[in-house]
């Protein structure tokens, strides 16, 4: 069956190696400092969409993502690896949203793209770590949603069939569509930029991105297919007051940096009293329990 499918990614600071200059003085992610990368567990959900696409003749795949002009990056990646379509989210409404008011914005996309059989996100972003967009995307659309899916096994007779981690193991799960999916940092890697899509699709960009004076002008007449979809508030419909800072009750007092020095350590062996001891200790500092 020809699947409509639409990945969720973010664009997002690389903070797998942060240094010293990775944090404000206020305590918060300095961006400028960090480049900009597409966040790992979308990646794996955007292989997950494009393996459906070959297995389903007719599919498409298209990358929906919310930033700053500069975010049309990750459309732009997504078509270098074989999406077909993709749709960026800008608009000053849209700054600085927490999980709720970025939830809301993609929830009002998705229903203006229209018809979707699936949507498939990353578990969480490295920038934040709460795993809470996808679910609660789900929840606002009303649909079905599998989370820390390894791999979309099949989509036939309107279900798709998943395998999940959970606690001790894996279960298989069978999902009625439309539904969510989000996918684990886990799960097969991206693969690589395909060349010749990297030839056709590497002046690709939205609105937003173009200076005024653009050489390209001409290009962009002759060939639709560059130029990507950009939306605002007003464009999907959305209700401002829940957009952005003005949607988003999270107040995040600082974000501090915590490096773990030790300063002794202990040789323990596997005798029975040992352990007790451990365990002891650990309960007295109230480390477990």
């Amino acid at each position: 069956m020809s699947l409509k499918i639409v990945v969720l990614a973010k664009q997002v600071p690389d903070t797998r190696n942060v240094g010293k200059d990775a944090m404000t003085a206020e305590g918060t992610v300095n961006r400028a400092a960090l480049p900009a990368i597409f966040n790992p567990d979308d990646l794996a959900a955007l292989e997950q969409a494009l393996r459906l696409k070959e297995q389903n003749p007719g599919s498409t795949v298209g990358v929906l993502t919310m930033g700053p002009p500069r975010a049309g990056e990750i459309i732009r990646q997504g078509l270098f690896r074989g999406a077909d379509t993709g749709w960026l989210l800008t608009d000053r409404l849209f700054a600085g949203a927490d999980t709720l008011a970025t939830s809301y914005a993609l929830a009002t996309a998705i229903r203006k793209i229209g018809d979707v059989d699936l949507v498939i996100g990353g578990r969480q972003a490295i920038d934040g770590d709460t795993a809470q967009v996808g679910p609660q995307v789900a929840q606002k659309l009303g649909l079905n949603q599998v989370t820390y899916v390894e791999e979309i096994l099949s989509v036939e007779d309107g279900a798709a069939t998943v395998r999940r981690l959970i606690d001790g193991g894996v279960e298989t799960v069978k999902v009625p569509l439309p539904a969510v999916l989000t996918i684990n940092g886990s799960a097969a890697p991206c693969r690589p930029q395909n060349a010749r899509l990297v030839m056709k699709y590497k002046y690709a960009t939205c609105p937003a991105e173009r200076p005024a004076d653009d050489p390209r002008a001409s290009l962009y007449e002759e060939r639709p297919y560059l130029t990507l979809n950009q939306w605002s508030v007003a464009d999907v419909d959305g209700d401002p007051s829940q957009c952005g800072l003005s949607g988003s009750p999270t107040k995040v007092k600082g974000v501090v940096n915590i490096v773990f020095q030790a300063k002794e350590s202990k040789t323990l062996t596997a005798s029975d009293s040992d352990v007790e001891s451990l365990v002891k200790e650990l309960l007295n500092e109230k480390i477990i329990g």
